[in-house]
């Protein structure tokens, strides 16, 4: 792949309601985000679950011997907008969802197989005509993706370079042993950013991340269109992957099968907060530790934590972000994407193209 523009997003960008609406819409539309792991839901069983204020929906039909590919749901009787399931716990496992309001009941499949007293509607009823609004469901790895566009991007070239660089390692079957989220006070761009930038990891991270990650000398960088690697060689034998993916996920892998999903999704509650989520998932033997590993997963972050608040503050007060060094060529690929998705030409303030001396071709585009 080539090289990607040399220049930073502007700092408009990370501060903009037009383009925090607009990312709803060309951006996280595009993608696959993943909602659940794989050992989460087992056949005939269903999950509530939210993303970006969506209340989804997540089921596995028990139908024959071999274990049925899941489906996704809007988590919303086509009636009046009630929950089948409420969110927040485990796995149900169910036969049929039954809507508290009315009593209509679905399957798992999504398809209405009564409604209460369905002779007296006002209009000719059908339960053909009801069925779950259902969305692009897959399970790939050891979790469940749901995309939110009706033509999202293949999975498969979403994740390309973890299929190349680390699949077999990818695919291993693995259970959720922790998950923890956390609000930070910034623009999820920010956050986002940091975790795709290796240049600050041996001067912020000197006893923590930096020491998993090893000297700079040994990093090992992959680019492709819709994904970055960081490939650094671990202490214990093996190579230590780090992958970031569209939209804003990120996955670290170990050779010894461990996990960690960090996201930073956008908060609807304003620009400068997102909302952190990681996961760890690995094999049987790495349950007894995932206290211990969370906890040292926790460090780094709380590190960066005040680093992208701090940063945040720098963006609001008018930063126009300055020279990109080669460690940061991660952060230049993703921006170079999210650009030509979002479409940033016609959202720029006025200011950019008529301030004296301002580029004539937004920084964006080079």
């Amino acid at each position: 792949m080539a090289l990607p523009p040399a220049r930073f997003l502007p700092g408009w960008v990370y501060g903009s309601a037009a383009v925090a609406q607009r990312e709803r819409s060309h951006y996280a539309g595009r993608c696959w985000h993943p909602v659940a792991a794989s050992a989460e839901l087992g056949s005939g069983e269903a999950l509530a679950r939210e993303l970006l204020e969506l209340p989804l929906l997540i089921t596995r039909p028990a139908e024959g011997a071999l274990p049925q590919q899941p489906r996704a749901f809007l988590n919303r009787c086509p009636h009046r907008g009630v929950a089948l399931l409420e969110g927040g716990g485990p796995a149900q496992p169910c036969r049929r969802l039954i809507c508290p309001y009315h009593g209509w009941t679905y399957d798992l499949q999504g398809q209405l197989r009564a409604a209460a007293r369905e002779g007296e509607f006002l209009e000719p009823f059908c339960r053909d005509d009801w069925p779950l609004m259902e969305l692009p469901c897959r399970q790939l790895g050891p979790l469940i993706w749901v995309a939110l566009g009706p033509e999202p991007l293949p999975l498969e070239q979403q994740l390309d370079l973890v299929l190349a660089e680390a699949g077999a390692l990818f695919d291993q079957p693995r259970q959720l042993l922790a998950r923890q989220q956390q609000s930070l006070a910034c623009n999820w761009k920010v956050a986002h950013d940091n975790t795709l930038d290796d240049y600050h990891v041996a001067i912020a991270h000197p006893s923590t991340l930096h020491r998993e990650q090893g000297p700079v000398r040994h990093y090992r960088h992959g680019l492709s269109h819709h994904g970055t690697l960081l490939a650094t060689p671990w202490g214990e034998g093996g190579t230590f992957f780090t992958f970031g993916l569209a939209p804003w996920t990120h996955l670290l892998l170990w050779p010894d099968g461990r996990l960690a999903l960090i996201s930073f999704l956008p908060e609807a509650s304003g620009l400068d907060s997102c909302r952190m989520e990681v996961w760890l998932l690995g094999l049987e033997q790495h349950a007894g530790g995932a206290e211990a590993w969370m906890a040292e997963l926790q460090c780094f972050l709380e590190e960066d934590r005040r680093l992208v608040e701090s940063a945040q503050r720098g963006y609001a007060s008018g930063l126009q972000p300055g020279p990109a060094h080669r460690l940061e060529q991660r952060i230049l690929q993703w921006q170079a994407l999210y650009a030509s998705w979002m479409e940033l030409d016609d959202l720029a303030p006025e200011a950019l193209t008529t301030a004296p001396g301002a580029a004539a071709t937004p920084p964006w585009r080079h």
